[in-house]
């Protein structure tokens, strides 16, 4: 009997590993089995292609005033030195005789000297072309030129105060030049700067040791004044040398139709006539009053504030710089006359003076 017994559970034994080791239920033919996970990293094509890109569009230019009528011949711009009379009939602003006025006369011959050198000459020449891909002044054919020796500074005479016109400061040829003067003869330039006018009658209340400036008659008048005199080594009193253009700009619209005129006159008789926003300098600088001579002789316009007094709703007189003017005549889509140095900074800057 106990034979009998250990028979069925060594059965019963076999029967259940049997069963523990039966297969899973198969997997459905319909249903995809799962790929491995991929270690590899993906070919990259040698070249990808590129997608064409869209055609750049222009930008728009920052400032819309711009150049409409220049190189006629009343437009010339020349500038002149001069060197401050010590023994001038200096006044004050209201006319009033001034004494004790010290004029610092070997500073300015130094810089006078210096400004008729060949190497300075040339550097004026060339300023602007780098930066503005435009010569902004000219060196006058018939200019005279210094070679002869250059006095340093002394304790006395170190300081030279130039009273100047906004052209030649704001265009950014005084910034760049005096520099190498200061630093070879030791010298430190107090440039004032403003309109002719002011800057001459700067000189004439005994403020400024010499002027640069760009105005013939004016100029002419500070000479017969007494109020300068011949320098060792020339000719005359007025030392004319470098020389620019006036241009009239405007909006690009034109509406005047100033760039078909057939001259400059012709041009601010069409804006007269149809009344378009000018502004003027009105600060009887030099181009304030090379201005004034571009207007028709019939609207008696002239440097006096009632000349204009029936134009006021077209004629705007700023008096101040000409940097400040271009700012306006931008502002307000205004024509203007301004001298070229100073328009191409002003565009070069991106409507910036200063």
């Amino acid at each position: 009997m106990k034979k009998i017994v250990v028979l069925l559970l060594a059965l019963m034994m076999v029967i259940g590993m049997v069963a523990c080791g039966a297969p899973a239920e198969p997997v459905a033919p319909d249903t995809p089995a799962t790929p491995p996970a991929s270690t590899d990293t993906p070919e990259v094509p040698d070249e990808v292609p590129e997608t064409p890109d869209e055609p750049a569009k222009p930008l728009a230019p920052v400032v819309d005033t711009m150049i409409l009528k220049e190189a006629d011949d009343k437009m010339l711009n020349t500038y002149s030195v001069l060197a401050v009379n010590p023994d001038a009939p200096f006044t004050d602003a209201d006319g009033n005789a001034v004494d004790g006025v010290a004029v610092n006369t070997e500073g300015a011959a130094a810089l006078i000297y210096w400004l008729l050198s060949q190497e300075t000459l040339d550097a004026a020449a060339e300023y602007g072309s780098e930066e503005y891909g435009n010569t902004l002044f000219y060196v006058k054919d018939d200019a005279p030129v210094y070679a002869g020796e250059i006095a340093p500074a002394t304790e006395e005479t170190k300081v030279i105060r130039l009273s100047t016109t906004t052209s030649v400061n704001d265009s950014g040829l005084l910034g760049a030049i005096l520099p190498v003067f200061e630093a070879e003869y030791g010298y430190t330039v107090e440039v004032q700067s403003a309109g002719t006018g002011k800057a001459i009658a700067a000189a004439k209340y005994g403020n400024a040791d010499l002027i640069l400036v760009h105005s013939k008659s004016q100029e002419e008048a500070f000479v017969e004044g007494g109020f300068s005199y011949v320098l060792e080594g020339f000719e005359a009193e007025r030392i004319s040398f470098l020389y620019n253009y006036y241009v009239l700009c405007g909006p690009s619209a034109d509406p005047a139709g100033v760039a078909d005129a057939a001259s400059v006159m012709d041009a601010f008789a069409a804006i007269s006539e149809g009344e378009y926003t000018f502004i003027s300098r009105g600060d009887k600088s030099g181009t304030h009053t090379k201005e004034i001579s571009l207007w028709p002789e019939a609207l008696g316009i002239t440097a006096e504030a009632d000349s204009f007094v029936d134009y006021t709703d077209w004629y705007i007189s700023a008096n101040t710089g000409m940097g400040a003017c271009l700012v306006m005549a931008e502002e307000m889509g205004a024509y203007i006359l301004t001298d070229k140095a100073t328009f191409l900074t002003f565009v070069a800057n991106e409507g910036v003076i200063g």
